[in-house]
């Protein structure tokens, strides 16, 4: 275990006057704390921090980012308090150390929503302070160094959450060091079986290519000593993890592919650079297609360089990188370049450094954070945050030359909310070079991109199938919610008037506002949506607008309830009947008429009415689809199988339910459970449905895999809030993985 005087000298090899009495305090005060604490692994527990701080020296952190790599457990594992803290260190290290204490585990096989509202928290508390990023990183790494002694399970749990947030999160600042070790780290523990044969290849072609690689060193070497370009040539070999990937993701054998190697080229400023560039473009061919600038164009990372590929001396070809010291510092080192001592004239931290909070992998952690408060719930902030870390980017440009960069795959929707939301919004058509294209049409580096646009527009829902930002995907979601209420409010508005005619009132939006807690919703649009939802009776609106009004038609001539049948209401308020059960076969009796069912759109004859398979339940709010010659089928409004009739509207039929709780029926739905594959685990899961007074009707198993099963289960319940207490409770039991209803 490193001594208390050996991490004060590695600090001091890059900062001569770093402040020892910090460093020995930290250190003191966390190892009395852990005290006699051990890891898995039988080390003492205090082995742990102090080789977070040591990661981190290699970084050329400041003494205060080390302090709080050496503190950052003990609030969370010991008997330390953020007050003590505060007292000994400062309220500044308290709070970064309380922030990082905040950051739970994140638990990728369960809990989605508990892992996104965690990811929130780590993306904030790295927007307000650099320092957090470096030390949950540099927390990470040490931990997948030593996951050996974790139980298996815990183990794959740990390295597939490193490699789907924490490597690609490295990659996104810039620390491509960091990434590439927590990707090979993370796929040794995942495929250990494809991690050990391309290690093994790798080393087979290495050594068989020494010769090659030292023969072309030498060919670039003399190239640029007889332009007089002072450069260092180095060679590389690519990660097993980037390979990997490569060969899956092409469909390529491991003989196939051509850029294991590579050359990195590193020059003394930019203009040798163009110089170098000159020199390997006018002495070997170039292969078309494969020259990139991100000295121009940086990338989102804040990386610079210069990409070529070449056919070589020996007539292969050669991936070359070149760039400057500078560049290859902070290709290494990403957003840790920017984070002590660097005059960049933006902003201090807390310790009274200059950061850069202007740089682009500090643009890109903005936007991310941005789309935190556009209204996406916590899965789909999830997904949207791990597409955008995952993919790569291309840069195009504004008709006024404003640089966009998007993930590559992106198409002009993409560009247009990029943009500006409102843009997006409004996005008819684009022209890409001046011509006019699909938006459908994949964005590639260096288009000029000109969205079209129209005031009267509408995002059609099917655009979030097409776009590849978060950004996009939650603003289009966002506008197609705000158009399907705008019309709901039309239709409530159109009913509160009938209604209020027929109550010989005068209907006006501006009566409804006295009485909107009442109505227990915040605004009048409200009201009026819920009206045209079904959700609120337009009776009800009456008479809390009016409460003495008496409705004269309700009042002694209804009928008794029959018993066997579900009562539901239509949007204008008449009442019809569907058998209790699952309604198959059964004929929809009109209120007042039993012998005639219920006439819609002009169709005379008797309607047989029936659930959709996927059943409904009295809570859920639902609609029906008018099917001609066979009935009509109701469905829950998130039904996916409604998205075959968005087209017909003459077929949508408002209903809503109209129970009598005295009449004790239960009602069919679908969920479908992910439960760990050990025995137990379907009694578990039986009696928490027993538990709460819910009927099995049939269970099947759809997929069956060694760790986990998932099976379909059709029960039966009392009503939505009844099944949503299953659900979490189902979500809660330790056999279960997850569990979710099934709407079609």
């Amino acid at each position: 275990m490193m001594r208390q005087y050996e991490l004060v000298e590695r600090v001091q090899r890059y900062k001569p006057d770093v402040n020892e009495a910090l460093l020995n305090k930290a250190y003191v005060y966390a190892m009395q704390k852990h005290g006699h604490q051990k890891r898995a692994s039988g080390d003492p527990y205090f082995s742990h921090p102090l080789e977070v701080a040591a990661i981190l020296t290699d970084l050329n952190v400041d003494e205060s980012t080390i302090a709080v790599a050496l503190l950052h457990d003990t609030i969370e594992d010991t008997t330390a308090t953020r007050q003590e803290i505060d007292e000994l260190f400062g309220p500044d290290m308290g709070r970064l150390v309380e922030g990082l204490t905040k950051l739970k585990k994140l638990d990728l096989v369960s809990k989605k929503a508990e892992q996104a509202e965690n990811l929130r928290k780590l993306l904030l508390a790295i927007a307000e302070d650099v320092r957090v990023l470096l030390v949950k990183l540099a927390d990470r790494l040490h931990n997948m160094r030593t996951l050996d002694a974790m139980p298996d399970a815990k183990r794959l749990r740990i390295a597939e959450e490193t490699m789907d947030i924490y490597a690609p999160l490295a990659g996104r600042m810039g620390m491509q060091d960091m990434r590439e070790e927590l990707e090979e780290l993370s796929f040794r523990t995942i495929n250990p079986e494809a991690y050990r044969t391309v290690t093994e290849r790798l080393a087979e072609m290495a050594a068989r290519s020494q010769g090659v690689l030292a023969e072309i060193e030498k060919s670039l070497a003399a190239l640029f000593a007889k332009y007089g370009i002072a450069a260092t040539v180095t060679s590389r070999q690519k990660k097993p993890w980037s390979v990997f990937r490569k060969m899956e993701t092409k469909a390529l054998s491991f003989e196939q592919l051509s850029d294991i190697f590579g050359f990195r080229v590193v020059v003394e400023n930019v203009e040798d650079c163009y110089r170098a560039l000159g020199a390997i473009h006018t002495t070997w061919s170039m292969v078309p297609g494969r020259f990139k600038d991100y000295i121009s164009t940086p990338k989102q990372n804040d990386y610079r360089s210069i990409h070529t590929t070449i056919v070589g001396p020996s007539r292969q070809r050669i991936e070359l990188q070149v760039r400057t010291r500078e560049m290859d510092r902070i290709a290494e080192l990403g957003v840790a370049a920017h984070s002590v001592y660097k005059d960049f004239g933006s902003v201090t931290d807390v310790a009274g450094h200059a950061i850069s909070k202007d740089t682009n992998a500090y643009a890109w952690l903005r936007q991310t954070i941005a789309s935190l408060a556009e209204g996406d719930n916590p899965e789909e902030f999830l997904e949207n945050t791990k597409l955008e870390l995952f993919q790569d980017q291309v840069f195009c440009f504004t008709p006024k030359g404003r640089l966009i960069a998007l993930p590559r795959g992106a198409t002009p929707i993409d560009f247009a909310y990029a943009v500006h939301t409102e843009v997006g919004d409004t996005c008819v058509g684009a022209k890409i070079n001046g011509r006019i294209m699909p938006l459908m049409t994949e964005l590639k580096n260096g288009d000029e991109v000109d969205i079209i646009r129209s005031k009267a527009q509408v995002p059609p829902a099917a655009w979030e199938s097409v776009v590849v930002t978060g950004k996009a995907r939650s603003a289009i979601r966002r506008a197609t919610k705000n158009a399907i209420r705008k019309q709901y409010a039309g239709l409530g508005t159109r009913i509160l008037e009938r209604a209020f005619e027929r109550a010989g009132k005068v209907f006006s939006k501006d009566a409804l506002k006295p009485v909107l807690h009442r109505l227990a919703r915040k605004d009048v649009e409200d009201v009026l949506a819920a009206v045209g939802r079904g959700e609120i009776a337009s009776t009800d609106v009456v008479r809390a607008v009016f409460p003495d009004h008496k409705d004269e038609r309700a009042q002694g001539t209804q009928k008794p309830r029959e018993e066997g049948w579900v009562n539901l209401r239509n949007a204008a308020g008449m009442l019809f009947q569907i058998p209790r059960g699952r309604g198959r076969g059964k004929r929809a009796r009109a209120e007042g008429d039993e012998e005639r069912a219920l006439p819609i759109r002009g169709i005379a004859s008797d309607l047989p009415v029936r659930f959709a398979p996927e059943g409904a339940v009295p809570g859920d709010r639902i609609v029906g689809i008018l099917h001609p010659g066979s009935g009509i089928t109701i469905y829950p409004i998130q039904s996916p199988s409604l998205t075959a009739f968005d087209d017909q509207p003459d077929r949508w039929i408002d209903v809503r339910w109209d129970i009598d709780e005295d009449m004790k029926e239960r009602f069919p739905a679908r969920i479908s459970v992910t439960a760990l594959n050990e025995p137990g685990s379907l009694a578990n899961i039986a009696q928490a449905i027993a538990t709460n007074d819910v009927n099995i009707h049939s269970l099947s198993m759809l997929r069956t895999a060694p760790d986990f099963t998932e099976m379909l289960i059709d029960i039966e319940v009392w009503d939505l809030k009844q099944l949503n207490r299953l659900i979490s409770q189902l979500k809660d039991n330790p056999s279960v993985s997850e569990v979710r209803r099934v709407n079609g």
